[in-house]
């Protein structure tokens, strides 16, 4: 019974952090703080962000982002503008875990996908550092308090970031040369993230970071297409219920094609973007088998 109500009370304890961060934030009372949060939460509970599942505790989340301030805001941008390590913590904060809720698994899971991430834009920075953007154009766009300001200059990076997850075992020794690279190098930014995940690198297993990490920036890059679908989403094809747990990208342009798991069918299919539509309160219920 004490491991249930401990169990329990994790949720409520991180809702009332969201709403005690979010009072002193906007200079409320913990009551209309509430009120606020549990308006959107709720709101955004029905279907999840983007067509998620809807998860409680994603949801509250998701809410107290929204709430945030101008001034947040542009401390948000600033740290996903700053190459490799704050952009990847931006990102693992702004796609938080989504609990196995529609027999997918879980997914954007994973210990350590924000220092895997962090490891992909350090592979990138030594291998083709024509992909990033330049310093001035990076500044300006945190400045501008705007995330979506951030993707835009780092939207080439980060398709190359997501590219790489597809490398499997050869990754790892690009990113063990690139992180060897940047430790010899005199500039700070560089030198020392690469000692931070060179030490990640030697002490930890990665491995299982790989999906997580790879549903994070699929659900970036989605973002900037109206009809492309994130990790986690509910989807018909033809009158079949499925999520989708992964997305397929071509070099440019939108997604190419998704993987989708059926219920509880251990399987994943990969289901071209024509077979696919987003699975809605209006849709007849579909068969699941």
């Amino acid at each position: 019974m004490n491991e249930t109500r401990n169990r329990r009370s994790v949720p409520d304890r991180a809702r009332k952090r969201a709403v005690r961060a979010l009072a002193a934030e906007l200079g409320v009372a913990y009551s209309v703080a509430a009120r606020l949060l549990a308006a959107q939460a709720a709101e955004a509970a029905e279907s999840g962000p983007a067509g998620l599942p809807a998860d409680e505790h994603r949801a509250w989340l998701f809410a107290a982002r929204e709430q945030r301030t101008f001034h947040s805001r542009v401390r948000d941008t600033r740290t996903a503008a700053e190459l490799p390590l704050g952009r990847a913590a931006h990102l693992a904060r702004r796609f938080p875990p989504l609990r196995d809720l529609a027999g997918a698994g879980p997914l954007y899971h994973g210990e350590g996908r924000e220092t895997l991430i962090a490891m992909l834009y350090a592979v990138l920075e030594h291998e083709s550092p024509h992909l990033l953007p330049s310093p001035d154009e990076l500044t300006w766009a945190a400045e501008l308090g705007e995330e979506t300001a951030v993707d835009i200059a780092c939207r080439d990076l980060d398709r190359a970031a997501r590219q790489l997850l597809d490398q499997g075992w050869q990754l790892w020794p690009r990113v063990d040369a690139a992180l060897a690279a940047g430790e010899g190098l005199t500039e700070p930014r560089v030198r020392d993230a690469a000692r931070v995940l060179g030490r990640e690198l030697r002490s930890t297993s990665l491995r299982g970071a790989v999906g997580g990490a790879r549903n994070i920036l699929d659900a970036l890059l989605a973002e900037a297409y109206d009809a492309a679908l994130p990790p986690g989403a509910p989807v018909l094809v033809g009158e079949r219920l499925g999520t989708v747990v992964g997305v397929c990208w071509e070099p440019a342009g939108p997604p190419g094609g998704y993987r989708v798991r059926f219920g509880a069918d251990p399987a994943v299919h990969s289901v071209a973007v024509a077979e696919v539509r987003p699975a809605t309160a209006t849709e007849p219920e579909p068969v699941s088998g």
